[in-house]
């Protein structure tokens, strides 16, 4: 069975990705920064309003993934949000300066969130040695990897993306991610092997008010899920699926 995660930036999203027939959330702030963690509320409204599985994004800033002890705190203190308001899982990464996966600290981070699952992110991209990489994701517990195969897109990682899926055989769901649109996931899916995928599905929704004053480089517009896209790539996957 194939299965679609995306991504929601908005409330809005959460209902447009749940009704199109996705089978899973995950939850973001901040778009520009490649999504950081959502606030208390909007995980909360999520919960409330969506069945499918909800995966806060825990990640407190933008750039890169090596994170210090402040931060790793702000970490754990998230996770146990995500706990009290019953979502299925969490997603995060962590990496250390030479660009391993920081174990240890990611170990403590599946331990908290137990229950829960925990989805490694694609911080896996800026890795060193990925097969390496790889058995220290499993190591931590991890139930599954959001990779682009280390490129830029997960078409033009479609190569390394066949070897992880090899790799991890049925140890960690290897999800495909980024660039994914309904007009090359057929194409993706038979190439690497993979079950799961994650999209973005993004469209940019203008601003509705009447009185909007214009100011130089500045456009009032918010990132939203396009049921068309969502629709099209299930559509594919079905396809697959005979």
């Amino acid at each position: 069975m194939q299965l679609l995660e995306v991504i929601a930036f908005t409330i809005d999203s959460c209902t447009i990705i749940e009704t199109c027939g996705a089978a899973r959330i995950e939850l973001c702030a901040n778009p520009s920064e490649g999504g950081t963690t959502p606030s208390y509320g909007m995980i909360k409204m999520a919960r409330e309003q969506v069945a499918i599985e909800l995966f806060p994004m825990i990640r407190p800033r933008g750039g890169d993934f090596l994170y210090n002890e402040e931060e790793y705190k702000i970490m754990k203190q998230d996770i146990l949000v995500a706990k009290e308001l019953h979502c299925d899982g969490v997603v995060l990464g962590l990496l250390q300066p030479n660009g391993q996966i920081d174990v240890v600290r990611t170990k403590r981070l599946v331990e908290l969130a137990y229950p829960m699952e925990v989805s490694f992110h694609r911080a896996f991209d800026r890795v060193k040695d990925p097969g390496k990489a790889l058995e220290e994701v499993i190591s931590c517990g991890c139930t599954r990897l959001l990779t682009s195969g280390l490129q830029t897109t997960a078409w033009e990682g479609k190569e390394m993306l066949k070897k992880l899926v090899v790799q991890a055989g049925h140890r960690i769901i290897i999800m495909p991610g980024s660039g994914i649109r309904a007009d090359n996931i057929e194409d993706l899916a038979v190439y690497c092997g993979a079950t799961e995928f994650h999209t973005s599905a993004r469209k940019m929704m203008r601003s509705s008010m009447k009185y909007n004053p214009s100011f130089p480089g500045e456009e009032m517009t918010h990132t939203t899920a396009s049921a068309d896209e969502i629709t099209g790539i299930l559509n594919g996957l079905k396809k697959l699926e005979g």
